[in-house]
């Protein structure tokens, strides 16, 4: 028989009991392991990475910044023109000749022009737009991570407080049976009305604490709809051991030094601005294009059918004065390069700032994790020792009281130090560039920008986008990672 059927039976209720279920709820977390029917954290994230439609939205915006080639692309290419004409005339002429009359001249020109020389603004206009498509790529790269992140800290939150209202209303079960065997003793006068009023309060409290620990996992299961894409069912606590983390501050410094999307982000921007400097100094060289036109002009004379011209013109336009807006705009460019210089070293201290805050949030969280473990088993051996104590009469109920309420607050610390751990955890792959559905293998298939950039970079015609919508630039992801070794503290 265990320790609850050695106990008589009102040391049972009021002792065995709350340690045999939070014993047994310490374990069941400790060592939970994904059930067949449980969605993973893993699974979660997928799922928020193919779903979520703040990601949609950034990866549309991506798709829009990528028709940003195409036009800056267009100055390389003639523009073709035509245009029409009908009317009435009357000509009169003294003497009265040949061309006097009334006629209704109608006809069409059609016209080529082809850019030779803008003072190389194509050429730069076209860096600073791939230039701006890599910036967004990193933009989205930076809202995948934020929403897997999200996904991760919704999906923990969930484990979290499905677990503090087991353990809440495994105390209101347990307060309960303390409430009825003290108005049970009290009846044979073993204890006094003040016992009896100790155990109604705390048994009040925990319905009241487990009514908002009801309340919280709603508000989460809310969060985890609306991150994840769908109701959360089962869920199962994960792995504390996360993939891809760095093995020492150092390791993790120089890995976002590389890989952050932020500080990738603001080196392409950088270079958008200095080519777009040169764009606008381009304004101040001469242009050069060719020109061609072919037109038809019926009626046109009183005296002639049909008028057909043609005419090939090489133009050259030299700027001489334009009232000092393009040196304005050149001076203004410059200051706007000025300060992206500056936004590179900003992300850079920020990124060191922020990786530095996860590391150390993590660590601490082991930390704690340890420490939690430590309290909760002593915690719980000292309950045991104080129901002992009490049932021989050397410990109050008081005492009885307060020590399942420090082995409940124990247990409740110990699960929220292992959200903050894999939140910690994921924050930190986060802050170094690595938090990707591609990098942590979430799925088979992950978006690829690449293929929507190249369809559209050499489209010279259409108006569809039918082909934009991401489905089809999912492709075969490849990047399968072991598990790396312990973290270096």
């Amino acid at each position: 028989m265990g320790w609850c059927g050695r106990k008589s039976v009102l040391s049972c209720n009021r002792g065995g009991r709350m340690l045999c279920l939070l014993g047994v709820s310490l374990v069941a977390l400790a060592a939970a392991a994904p059930m067949a029917s449980a969605e993973t954290l893993r699974e979660a994230m997928a799922s928020a990475y193919r779903s979520n439609p703040k990601l949609d939205a950034e990866r549309a915006r991506l798709r829009a910044t990528d028709e940003e080639v195409p036009r800056a692309e267009s100055g390389y290419r003639p523009t073709v023109t035509g245009q029409a004409d009908a009317g009435k005339a009357t000509v009169t002429t003294s003497p009265v000749s040949s061309t006097s009359g009334n006629t209704s001249p109608y006809g069409y020109q059609v016209t080529v022009k082809q850019p030779v020389f803008n003072g190389f603004r194509t050429t730069n206009s076209v860096a600073q737009a791939e230039a701006g498509v890599r910036a967004g790529r990193e933009t989205l790269r930076q809202a995948e991570i934020s929403t897997l992140l999200d996904a991760a800290s919704a999906y923990m939150s969930v484990v979290r407080d499905q677990a503090i209202i087991q353990l809440r209303e495994q105390m209101v079960t347990v307060l309960s049976k303390d409430l009825e065997a003290a108005e049970t003793r009290r009846r044979v006068r073993e204890v006094t009305r003040t016992d009896v009023a100790q155990a109604r309060a705390r048994r009040a409290k925990a319905v009241s604490a487990a009514d908002l620990a009801k309340a919280n996992l709603k508000v989460s299961r809310a969060t985890f709809t609306r991150v994840v894409g769908h109701a959360p069912g089962s869920v199962a606590a994960p792995s504390l051991r996360i993939k891809q983390l760095p093995r020492s501050l150092e390791e993790a410094l120089q890995i976002a030094e590389q890989e952050s999307p932020n500080l990738a982000g603001a080196l392409y921007r950088e270079e958008a601005a200095r080519h777009a400097v040169d764009v606008v100094r381009g304004e101040l060289l001469p242009e050069v294009h060719i020109e061609a036109s072919y037109g038809r002009q019926y009626e046109g004379v009183a005296y002639l059918a049909e008028q057909d011209s043609a005419s090939v013109t090489g133009r050259v336009t030299v700027p001489f004065y334009e009232g000092g807006e393009v040196q304005a705009r050149v001076r203004q460019a410059k200051h706007t390069h000025v300060s992206r210089l500056q936004e590179i070293e900003q992300f850079r201290t920020e990124t060191q700032a922020n990786v530095t805050a996860a590391w150390s949030k993590m660590l601490a969280a082991r930390a704690q994790l340890k420490s939690d473990e430590v309290q909760v088993e002593a915690s719980g051996t000292a309950l045991e020792g104080v129901r002992e104590e009490e049932r021989v009469g050397q410990r109050t109920l008081l005492d009885v009281l307060n020590a399942e309420q420090e082995s409940l607050d124990a247990q409740i610390a110990l699960v929220s130090t292992r959200y903050d751990l894999v939140v910690a955890s994921y924050s930190l792959l986060g802050a170094i560039g690595r938090l990707t559905a591609g990098s942590l293998a979430l799925t088979s298939t992950v978006y690829d920008p690449e293929q929507h950039y190249e369809e559209t970079r050499g489209r010279w015609f259409g108006l569809s986008i039918e082909h934009g919508d991401g489905r089809h630039e999912l492709v075969q992801a490849t990047d399968q990672e072991n598990e790396p070794p312990p973290v270096n503290e």
